[in-house]
């Protein structure tokens, strides 16, 4: 083969190298661009990061905001009008191979505590959920509702992290085997979920006190589950006092045990500014 046939070679293997460099965005650069979503698109109004790294057929959860990228345009209209303004604060940010968690603390129409969940394809933004609560100050547990832990740990126990924390909702909170609950969960138990009290023991009496007092608590189906290392996200639909509700956990688990917990549990709504529902 003449040199100039080689470096022609060499050229075009560099280029298609390249191209698929570029469409195979990592974990670690979807997260990037989710945080910056986040901070540059929707609190500072950037639409052109959003024309950027939105899809144009980006698909919307959020009960508020209307479908596509046009309609997620529409919604930074909206947020520019608010006083005080949006103001975002992420704290736990970790991913999978297509999806991206972030937790949250916020300023959206008062305190707010969000888990957001994008889905990614070829390193844009194609789909997102949400959970958005108030912020609770005076906790059961004493424990604010994003503080803890945050760094990112155990990446070889990926898996294994997610099958247990899958199975103990599926177990435990779908199934109603409170009896189990010792097989995932530690006595030292650190809860951040604003109503209940901490330790595996505050947890067990505080799912039988929901039951003495005929409070309807039920978790009735499990969706998108996304883990990175110590770091369990589940993302779940269910029965609270009556009401529908969206119950979005955020596990940390340590030597095979869940160690803590966060979430943000939102009322389904009866009308959305879509047809997507909110999973």
């Amino acid at each position: 083969m003449s040199i100039a046939k080689t470096t022609a070679a060499a050229a075009a293997a560099l280029l298609t190298t390249s191209i698929g460099s570029v469409a195979a965005a990592t974990p670690a650069d979807n997260k990037a661009t989710a945080v910056a979503l986040l901070e540059q698109g929707l609190a500072k109004g950037d639409r052109a990061f959003i024309l950027s790294h939105v899809a144009e057929n980006y698909i919307q959860h959020n009960p508020l905001a209307a479908d596509g990228r046009e309609g997620l345009l529409g919604f930074v209209d909206f947020l520019e009008t608010l006083e005080p303004p949006v103001e975002v604060n992420p704290l736990r940010v970790f991913a999978d191979e297509k999806f991206v968690v972030i937790h949250q603390a916020a300023e959206f129409m008062g305190p707010k505590v969000v888990i957001d969940l994008f889905r990614f394809e070829n390193g844009k933004v194609v789909e997102h959920w949400d959970a958005i609560q108030d912020d609770v100050a005076d906790t059961a547990n004493g424990r604010s509702m994003t503080g803890g832990t945050t760094e990112i740990t155990d990446l070889d126990k990926t898996d294994s992290n997610k099958t247990l924390v899958t199975k103990l909702v599926q177990d435990v909170l779908m199934g109603g085997n409170l009896a189990a609950i010792d097989d995932y969960i530690r006595a030292d138990y650190m809860q951040h979920s604003p109503y209940v009290p901490d330790t595996r023991d505050g947890l067990k009496s505080f799912i039988n006190g929901l039951a003495e007092s005929d409070i309807s608590f039920a978790y009735t189906a499990l969706y998108n589950v996304v883990a990175e290392g110590n770091f369990v996200m589940t993302q779940a639909e269910g029965i609270y006092d009556g009401t529908p509700v969206a119950f979005y956990d955020l596990w940390r688990v340590e030597d095979g045990l869940i160690a803590e917990h966060w979430d943000a549990v939102q009322e389904i709504p009866t009308e959305f500014a879509h047809t997507n529902g909110m999973f």
